[in-house]
């Protein structure tokens, strides 16, 4: 998958191309801009747009997607849920009440019940208990107001998107930006919707085919936390597969199987033996990489890069955020949770340290981190 170029577009950039709805509000959430497009090698580091730009525009909505898009990254993250009717949805989590106005709809009041999904109790609103129709009447909020408040002003703008919403978009897009655009499809627990009946994998296999992405130069990487589903897919699919972990706990099939192995035992060098028979790619926690000191700083790399990169495993992080809460407590610019911090320095710090990339909720600023790394 060729990236063709890093760049960020100007404001003045967006105008021009007649966008003004995704031109940028108040100062404290100015996209920063990257000078010119710079040449890139395809073995370069990759930012991928973690949810689209939600630093910007509520997560997982096509807006959110396209202003990533527009920043220059070449690839979204995409997190999958199913819908009660098999259609896959783009949410962070099956539960909705967090990120939409669900609970606004007296019509689905009933439809509020509490789950255990992942051995986690949520009460609230579930993709599974909604059709893609119903689902399409709901819109969209900024999941973390406290520190994005910004980002309220879009609350009601946006309709939940459809995957194959997104994979338009991106070829729509790609058309118009002249380079090949894509996606990280994340299957969200898996183990869980499988014991309901009502599994991702098949769908996504399905998907794929359908829209002539079931190949090995397709735009497609697939993640999970979890490693029986990636190893199934693996015999299924020819796009890539990126294997995510959790600085803590275990995969959710271990646990239902008895397996007492946790994410610690896969990034091991014989955990991440296994782990390259069937990915490409590790998506650890930025903690398991450069963890956080006794004072919340950050501290020495561990060996997890050298170690993955070993076994030709590519290592992409996540998730960079720019704002204080999100950042080591020596690159905090105040006790502010709605400023920015030196997220430039942090994302300096994984670069030395080796990664091929990471995940990043603001686009332009870790477009341009990676500008700096290259030395353009």
């Amino acid at each position: 998958m060729k990236r063709k170029r890093v760049g960020v577009l100007a404001l003045s950039g967006l105008a021009l191309l007649g966008v003004a709805s995704l031109a940028i509000g108040p100062a404290t959430a100015a996209p920063q801009q990257v000078a010119g497009a710079a040449a890139h090698r395809h073995d370069d580091p990759v930012i991928v747009g973690h949810r689209g730009a939600p630093g910007y525009r509520p997560e997982h909505t096509l807006a959110s997607y396209e202003l990533a898009f527009r920043m220059g990254v070449d690839f979204v993250d995409v997190d999958l849920v199913p819908t009660k009717d098999g259609q896959l949805v783009a949410r962070h989590e099956p539960e909705i009440g967090g990120t939409t106005d669900v609970a606004d709809h007296e019509e689905f009041a009933s439809r509020k019940t509490t789950k255990v999904i992942d051995g986690t109790t949520m009460t609230g609103w579930f993709t599974e208990d909604f059709t893609l129709a119903e689902l399409k009447t709901l819109r969209a909020k900024e999941r973390i107001p406290e520190n994005r408040p910004n980002n309220q002003l879009y609350n009601g703008r946006y309709q939940i998107a459809t995957y194959q919403e997104v994979i338009d978009l991106t070829r729509r897009l790609g058309k118009e930006l002249h380079r090949t655009l894509g996606t990280y499809p994340e299957v969200k627990h898996s183990t869980y919707f499988s014991s309901i009946g009502n599994p991702t994998e098949p769908k996504l296999v399905a998907f794929l085919n359908r829209n002539g992405l079931n190949r090995a130069d397709a735009p497609v990487i697939i993640q999970s936390f979890e490693v029986a589903n990636l190893k199934e897919l693996h015999k299924q699919v020819r796009v890539p597969l990126l294997q995510l972990t959790e600085a803590s706990g275990a995969p959710a099939d271990f646990v239902a199987a008895g397996d007492k192995r946790t994410y610690a035992d896969i990034v091991t060098p014989a955990g991440l033996r296994e782990v390259a028979k069937y990915a490409k790619y590790l998506g650890p926690d930025k903690a398991q990489v450069i963890p956080l000191d006794t004072a919340g700083n950050l501290s020495k790399p561990t060996s997890l890069v050298a170690d993955a990169h070993r076994v030709g495993l590519k290592v992409q992080p996540y998730t960079f955020r720019n704002e204080n809460p999100f950042l080591p407590a020596n690159l905090r610019s105040s006790a502010s949770p709605t400023a920015f911090g030196d997220v430039f320095a942090e994302e300096a710090a994984f670069f030395k340290a080796g990664v091929d990339g990471f995940f990043a909720d603001q686009a332009d600023t870790a477009l341009e981190s990676l500008h700096d790394f290259l030395g353009h």
